[in-house]
C-alpha cells in the first residue's frame, strides 16, 4: 500500500487498526519428542547400520519448523537418559567412576550428560520425567537435571525426602498474547519396577487427582491453553500405568501429548481433547497446532486444534552440530562395543528364535540361571535380527542379546504360576484356522513380540491347534509332569516380576533375590569369564504340529515383528 500523501493522523489510525486486527487471532505450536532413550546418532549400535531415528535428525526437522514458526515450544515426554549404548556408557561411568578397558573419552565431555548437552543445544523448553530416568539412581538423575537448561516437569511426583528436590509441575509461557501451560505427569507405576534406593524420597499421586487440584487452584484465572505432557500410554480401562485417556477427560484440558508405550498416534480425540504421540527413539516429531480468536470481552477462544507427525526419513540429513557435540560419546561407545570378550564355534542366527529353541535364547537363560541358581528361567528373544558370527564375540554382539536395561529377579513360584506365564506368552500366536495348520496367519500382531517368553528348566510343547489359554501341553519338570502345586524358583526380569504385559501371576510373588546390574551387563560379564557362547540349543520346547512350526519358519512370518 502506498502511504504517500496521507495525513499523519490517518497513518496512526491505520497502524492502530492493523495492530488490533493482528491481535484478534493467534496460532500456538508445540513440537514434541518422547522415549528418546539416549538415541542421538541415526545409527543402530547393535547392527552398525544407519537408522531413521535419533536427535541428530530430529534437530534438522525442528530447525525447519522454526523457520516458519519461530515462537514454537519444544518439549520431551521422558525416558530420556537411559537406553542406547551411547547413554549407557556415560551412565555406567558415573556409577563406577571409571570407563571400560580400552575406552577413551575427553575428560571435559564427561562433565555433562550427552542427552542434556544435545537437548540444550536444540533449545528444548521442558521435559517430563519418565520412569527410566530413575534407572541409574538419584545421583545420576540429579547430575543430568542440574545441567539441563530447561525444567524437568512432573506435577504428580511428590518429593518428601530430606535430599530430594521437587520437580517443576508445569511450564508457563505467553505466546502471541496467549497464556500457555504445559503440565508434566509421570506414570505412578515406578515403585513396581524400580529398586527402592533409586527413588527414595519420591512418591507418585494419581495423575487425574493431581491435575484436577492444579486446575482448581487457577480458579477463574485459568490459562488459555492447557496441555498435559504425560509419560504414560493409553489404557481406556483405567489402569494405573497408562492414564493419558483419563487425564484427557479432566475439564479444562485442551490436549495431551503422551509417550511411554512406544506407539505412534498422529491425532486422536477424546471428546474435544486432542491427543498425540510421537514415535520412540526420535523416529518422529509430533506437531500440535492451536488457533485462537479473541472474543468481544477480550478473552481468547480456541477455534481449531490439530496434530500430525513429522517423520524422520532416510533422506533426512542429521544436524552436523549435534553429531559433533555427541561424537566423543559415540566414539567411546564404538570402542567399548567392539571389544572382544568370547568365542563362538559356529555362526548363530536369531531369525527363527521365536519358533524353535535357539542357542541365543539359551545363552540368556544360562546367564539368568547362573546368577540366580533358580529352577526355571524365563526370557524373550528381544532382537530377532541378531547375528553372532563364528569366531570372536564382541561386547556389541553379546549386549545385543538383551537390548533393554531390565534387571534380574529370582522369585518364589509354583507350577501353576509357570503354566499361566507360558499360556500368556503363547498369546503371541494365533490358533490354526484349519486342522492341518496349512493356511492363515499364525502371529498375533496385537501381542508385542518382546513379551513372548520362553522357558528353560522345564520341557513343554505349544499346541497351536488349541485356543489361547490351553496351548501349553506336556509340561514337565525334572522328567515328571509339572503339578500346579510344585514349588519352583523362577528367574525373570523386573518387568515380568511386577506383572506387566499380562504376567500378573508374578506380581505378588516373594522376591528372593535381585541384581544390581542390568541383565545385559550380566550377560557381558558372564561371557567375559566363560569365554565361549553356546553353539546348540537344549531343545526343551517346541511348537506343534510340525506344519505350524514349518509355516512360521518358512512363510515370511519369521520377520522381526514389533521390535
Amino acid at each position: 500500500m502506498n502511504y504517500i500523501g496521507l495525513p499523519l493522523i490517518s497513518l496512526l489510525c491505520l497502524s492502530l487498526s492493523t495492530a488490533t486486527l493482528s491481535a484478534q487471532t493467534a496460532k500456538i505450536t508445540i513440537l514434541s519428542t518422547t522415549d528418546l532413550h539416549g538415541h542421538i546418532y541415526p545409527y543402530d549400535y547393535f547392527t552398525q547400520k544407519p537408522a531413521n531415528y535419533g536427535l541428530a535428525k530430529i534437530a534438522t526437522l525442528v530447525a525447519e519448523e522454526r523457520k516458519s514458526t519461530p515462537d514454537l515450544l519444544l518439549i520431551d515426554i521422558g525416558d530420556t537418559i537411559q537406553g542406547a549404548p551411547l547413554e549407557s556408557v556415560y551412565q555406567n561411568f558415573r556409577l563406577s567412576g571409571k570407563l571400560p578397558a580400552g575406552v577413551t573419552i575427553p575428560s571435559r565431555a564427561l562433565a555433562i550428560d550427552p542427552m542434556m548437552l544435545v537437548m540444550n543445544s536444540m533449545r528444548y523448553d521442558a521435559m517430563t520425567v519418565g520412569n527410566h530416568e530413575f534407572n541409574y539412581g538419584l545421583d545420576n538423575l540429579n547430575a543430568a537435571r542440574r545441567v539441563a537448561r530447561f525444567p524437568w516437569l512432573s506435577a504428580n511426583t511428590i518429593a518428601s525426602g530430606p535430599n530430594t528436590k521437587p520437580f517443576v509441575p508445569y511450564l508457563e509461557k505467553v505466546i502471541q498474547g496467549v497464556r500457555v501451560v504445559i503440565i508434566g505427569m509421570t506414570t505412578p507405576s515406578i515403585p513396581t519396577w524400580e529398586k527402592p534406593e533409586n527413588y527414595t524420597g519420591y512418591s507418585w499421586e494419581n495423575p487425574v487427582n493431581s491435575l484436577k487440584r492444579l486446575i482448581a487452584l487457577w480458579g477463574d484465572n485459568k490459562p488459555d491453553l492447557i496441555i498435559v505432557a504425560a509419560h504414560s500410554g493409553i489404557d481406556k480401562s483405567g489402569g494405573v500405568e497408562n492414564f493419558s485417556w483419563q487425564v484427557a477427560e479432566v475439564p479444562g484440558v485442551h490436549a495431551v501429548v503422551f509417550g511411554h508405550s512406544h506407539n505412534e498416534v498422529a491425532e486422536l480425540f477424546n471428546g474435544d481433547t486432542l491427543l498425540a504421540q510421537p514415535k520412540n527413539f526420535g523416529a518422529s516429531l509430533a506437531r500440535l497446532d492451536f488457533e485462537f480468536t479473541r472474543t468481544s470481552d477480550g478473552k481468547w477462544q480456541m477455534s481449531k486444534r490439530h496434530s500430525h507427525l513429522i517423520k524422520v526419513k532416510a533422506d533426512t540429513l542429521p544436524d552436523e552440530n549435534i553429531l559433533s557435540l555427541a561424537k566423543p560419546f559415540h566414539d567411546a561407545t564404538e570402542q567399548y562395543l567392539s571389544s572382544p570378550i568370547a568365542e563362538s564355534k559356529v555362526e548363530l542366527l536369531a531369525t527363527h528364535g521365536r519358533f524353535e529353541d535357539s542357542p541365543l535364547v539359551d545363552a540368556i537363560h544360562e546367564v539368568q540361571l547362573h546368577y540366580t541358581n533358580a529352577d526355571v528361567s524365563l526370557s524373550a528373544l528381544f532382537n530377532q535380527r541378531l547375528v553372532v558370527h563364528k569366531g570372536p564375540v564382541t561386547v556389541r554382539e553379546a549386549a545385543a542379546l538383551y537390548v533393554y536395561d531390565n534387571t534380574l529377579y529370582k522369585i518364589e513360584g509354583t507350577g501353576a504360576m509357570l503354566r499361566a506365564a507360558l499360556e500368556n506368552a503363547a498369546r503371541y500366536f494365533e490358533s490354526c484356522p484349519t486342522p492341518g495348520c496349512d493356511t492363515g496367519n499364525l502371529i498375533n500382531n496385537k501381542f508385542m513380540s518382546f513379551n513372548y517368553d520362553m522357558a528353560e528348566g522345564v520341557t513343554y510343547e505349544v499346541d497351536l491347534r488349541k485356543p489361547a489359554g490351553q496351548r501349553i501341553v506336556n509340561l514337565r519338570f525334572k522328567g515328571a509332569p509339572l503339578s500346579d502345586a510344585q514349588p519352583l524358583t523362577i528367574a525373570l526380569n523386573n518387568y515380568r516380576a511386577t506383572g506387566s504385559a499380562g504376567y500378573d501371576m508374578f506380581k505378588d510373588a516373594k522376591i528372593l533375590w535381585q541384581s544390581n546390574e542390568a541383565i545385559r551387563d550380566l550377560i557381558v560379564e558372564y561371557y567375559k569369564k566363560k569365554k565361549t557362547f553356546p553353539s546348540t540349543a537344549s531343545g526343551n520346547w517346541r511348537i506343534i504340529p510340525d506344519a505350524a512350526r514349518d509355516r512360521l519358519m518358512s512363510s515370511g512370518q519369521n520377520q522381526a515383528q514389533n521390535q
